[in-house]
């Protein structure tokens, strides 16, 4: 049951931003950019099993790749200047957030 809650709840946040997206650009970005999804993340973590360690870890880790996922945007963002299509604006972005968080996978200290 807590599963189809969590899942009801993550599930209406998304929903709730593409509706308003279309219609209200700026307001879908306001929705977007809040860290919803990593406070019911920490939330969920809390719940399931409250382990302050774990959720500080949680939380440096995404303290570090939430700026390494920033290049994502860039294509998209600037598609119609680069003359890119969605698809390969989309690509474009998933190959450079995946260069900058591959990366630091590979290359940082497990235990930072």
């Amino acid at each position: 049951m807590w599963l189809l809650i969590k899942s009801l709840i993550s599930a209406g946040i998304i929903v709730a931003v593409s509706e308003i997206a279309p219609r209200f650009p700026r307001s879908g970005a306001v929705l977007l950019s809040l860290p919803i999804v990593s406070v019911l993340a920490f939330l969920w973590t809390w719940f399931d099993q409250p382990n302050l360690p774990a959720v500080s870890r949680l939380a440096r880790e995404t303290l570090v790749l939430v700026p390494l996922g920033l290049p994502f945007f860039v294509p998209l963002a600037f598609c119609e200047r680069l003359n890119l299509g969605f698809w390969s604006a989309l690509a474009l972005g998933v190959g450079l957030a995946t260069v900058t968080i591959g990366a630091w996978l590979r290359f940082a200290p497990a235990n930072w």
